[in-house]
């Protein structure tokens, strides 16, 4: 094990519970099917790379998530422009097309992601960046291109826990990617994911963790009654604030910031401060239904 290969102890036995309530069968298969018609459709059109308005990417990402069977709650700043360095807590494979449906962006992926059937067809034509975890020698080579595609002012979307966790446990960030903003010159943008059941509380059902297969993910996540990923923008951490990668990383951790949310009304930006009112109720934000 490598330095850059960090595990979580979170495995499904012991982190899994089980879903309050279930969709019938028949509808959880129907939303694998739609879900896979998607994907499908995002591949046939993955060569097309830049020449998609960003509008069509965030919308086909919302349309994966909502296929699942998950409602999407969008709360906090407007996403930044230009090159930036996203970085979020990591829980489930949904966590990817939820970063994109914000911003989207190249994906540092572990180099395994490039060699499954359909997932890693369409993570390389995305422009994802891969990295050889178990190769703590390879990590400056890949900290250097991820800084080359931030300078050319792409948007790179990491999770700097470097596995997967339950949700209700997170690890810490992992320092090394920061350095990339730093070389770069460009600001982070934190966001902070979590899923919830239709009861409110906290949900495992999107996790995919330990010795977890993506069928029996794909599964549990279709046959989930009312589940919602949250998804908030944290705010943005300006280029220069930090001037070390240890710092950066602390600053951008999900549990960092107390600062009140602050949340999207409309497509167009139009927000409102959540400072001098009661904090608002897990039912708030921008709720985008599901199937």
């Amino acid at each position: 094990m490598s330095a850059w290969l960090p595990t979580a102890p979170c495995t499904p036995a012991a982190c899994l519970e089980p879903a309050g309530s279930t969709v019938a069968v028949p509808r959880a298969v129907l939303r694998l099917a739609v879900l896979a018609a998607l994907v499908l459709a995002g591949i046939a059109l993955s060569p097309l790379g830049g020449r998609l308005p960003a509008g069509w990417i965030r919308r086909w990402c919302r349309a994966v998530v909502r296929a699942a069977g998950v409602r999407i709650r969008l709360t906090g700043s407007a996403p930044a422009e230009g090159g930036v360095l996203l970085v979020a807590n990591h829980v489930s494979w949904l966590d990817i097309p939820l970063l994109a449906a914000v911003r989207p962006a190249r994906m540092l992926a572990k180099s395994e992601i490039r060699r499954w059937p359909v997932a890693g067809r369409l993570a390389a034509l995305g422009g994802a960046l891969f990295i050889e975890r178990d190769r703590l020698r390879a990590l400056p080579e890949t900290v250097a291109r991820i800084g080359t595609a931030l300078r050319a002012g792409a948007a790179v979307a990491v999770f700097p826990e470097g596995s997967t966790w339950c949700g209700r446990a997170r690890g810490p960030f992992r320092r090394a990617v920061f350095q990339a903003a730093l070389d770069a010159r460009v600001p982070v943008q934190p966001v902070r994911l979590s899923y919830r059941g239709a009861g409110g509380g906290a949900a495992t059902a999107a996790a995919f963790v330990g010795e977890d297969t993506l069928f029996a993910s794909l599964w549990r996540v279709a046959s989930a009654h009312g589940l919602v990923a949250e998804v908030e923008v944290r705010p943005l951490i300006p280029a220069g604030r930090h001037h070390d990668r240890r710092t950066l990383a602390r600053a951008a951790e999900p549990q960092s910031s107390a600062e009140p949310p602050v949340v999207h009304r409309t497509s167009a930006v139009r927000r409102t401060s959540a400072l001098h009112r009661p904090p608002a109720a897990p039912g708030a934000g921008r709720l985008i239904g599901a199937m």
